[in-house]
């Protein structure tokens, strides 16, 4: 039984996670949530204990799945030299899905940081970790891409690739033509 409820509660959380990436936190209903993980309001609160720590294992998940299978590149021992461009053709090959379906929602982190739930102190670490991930992961891109420049240049560079993730992953839900702009400045940074 006990491999049944591990099955269970990750499916739950994957199907919860996508409620919140679309709708945020606020705006995901128990109703909603109910009906995405197949399990009742009891069932829920008693695995998670709340809403919120439903949304917690959620997050968990989209670093999980989502965001760090992205950094992978730039965990390896030797960085290659170009794992910053093609992080971010990759990014703007996803964006730019002509059928909408690739990250219609942007980035289930950034759309927390622009909700009232970011005041909370625990869901802002959250996105302060997420965003040193990402600059760490970047720095290590830039400093395998420019190896003769110093640390510093480096560092501004992978701070300019990150705003302009950032930039793109908000843009996404109004705009694709402004996130793909972004998508294209980091690239051309990157020249």
């Amino acid at each position: 039984m006990g491999r049944q409820a591990g099955f269970v509660h990750e499916d739950a959380v994957r199907s919860a996670r996508d409620v919140f990436w679309h709708e945020g936190f606020d705006g995901a209903s128990l109703a909603a949530l109910q009906r995405a993980t197949g399990l009742n309001a009891s069932s829920l609160y008693h695995a998670f204990g709340s809403k919120r720590g439903l949304f917690d294992a959620a997050v968990e998940d989209y670093l999980e799945h989502v965001v760090r299978p992205g950094l992978v590149g730039f965990q390896v021992e030797h960085v290659a030299p170009g794992a910053l461009e093609a992080y971010f053709r990759s990014a703007r090959e996803i964006l730019a899905d002509p059928s909408g379906r690739a990250v219609p929602d942007g980035c289930l982190l950034v759309n927390t940081a622009c909700s009232g739930l970011a005041r909370d102190d625990g869901i802002a670490e959250a996105v302060r970790a997420y965003r040193a991930e990402l600059l760490a992961a970047f720095f290590r891109g830039a400093a395998a891409r420019y190896p003769d420049r110093p640390a510093d240049e480096q560092l501004r560079l992978a701070e300019t690739c990150v705003a302009l993730l950032v930039s793109a992953l908000v843009m996404t839900r109004v705009d694709t033509r402004s996130a793909l702009a972004a998508l294209d400045a980091a690239l051309s940074y990157l020249d």
